[in-house]
């Protein structure tokens, strides 16, 4: 029998080897073997597992349906059903979004007075799915995901409201051009923090991924145009840094 490493195996795929050993630790794909010095051995059998990981992946499938539909043949129907009703509840949604975008795109362009979270509506954290799962693994953007799913109606509308208000008051801040380094925007940031906590599933980022996190509102035009312009971004990037330098070790 045929066995490629994982570093073969992650090349060939586009996986990284932390994806990789990320499976075996849920115990969605285990190795074929493990060497004495611990490197990880992929044979047929666990190729054509992965194979259909990914196939399965390409659906948009989460991880924990993914499992069930392979260890189980019978439910994989009803994992593809539950893949349409996601779909048709994403189109759902991407229509209320389109509305609120053509809404606040109308009140810009007739100079009305719009709120805060008026302006915000129209944006779907969902968006940054890939940069989430790609720079702090898909368990980061899983827990997440989780989190969300397990709310009601109602506090997933406090907790959009939530996530407007810890945004906006970052976006007012820039603004307004506190000081990066004063205790009101500092006081901010630590509100941030604890969101971003939240919303990552309980899972609190360390100096790495909230250094990165601070440095992707910057990089990426979509996080820059949510907080007001390059500027903004930047001016919110430097708090964060400060406060990092302060608080994470």
């Amino acid at each position: 029998m045929s066995e490629w490493p994982i570093k073969e195996v992650a090349r060939a795929t586009g996986l990284t080897s932390r994806t990789l050993r990320h499976y075996e630790q849920i115990g969605l794909l285990r190795p074929s073997r493990v060497a004495h010095n611990g490197y990880r051995f992929y044979g047929d059998v666990e190729l054509s597992r992965l194979y259909r990981i990914l196939s399965l992946r390409a659906l948009e499938l989460p991880l924990a349906t993914i499992q069930i539909a392979l260890d189980d043949d019978a439910t994989l129907a009803e994992a593809i059903a539950s893949h349409l009703a996601l779909l048709e509840e994403r189109r759902d949604r991407t229509n209320q979004q389109i509305a609120a975008v053509r809404h606040t795109l109308d009140a810009v362009t007739r100079g009305k007075t719009m709120t805060i979270k008026e302006i915000f509506d129209g944006v779907d954290q969902a968006q940054y799915e890939a940069e989430v799962r790609e720079r702090w693994g898909d368990e980061a953007w899983e827990r997440s995901a989780k989190r969300r799913d397990r709310m009601s109606n109602e506090q997933l509308q406090v907790d959009d409201e939530r996530s407007v208000d810890v945004n906006a008051a970052l976006r007012d801040a820039a603004t307004s051009r506190e000081d990066p380094t004063g205790a009101s925007f500092q006081a901010l940031i630590d509100a941030h923090y604890r969101w971003v906590t939240e919303y990552w599933g309980g899972r609190a980022p360390d100096r790495d991924a909230y250094t990165g996190l601070s440095e992707l509102y910057v990089a990426d035009a979509r996080f820059a145009a949510t907080y007001g312009g390059q500027q903004n971004a930047e001016a919110i990037r430097d708090a964060m840094q400060v406060w990092i330098a302060a608080n994470l070790h």
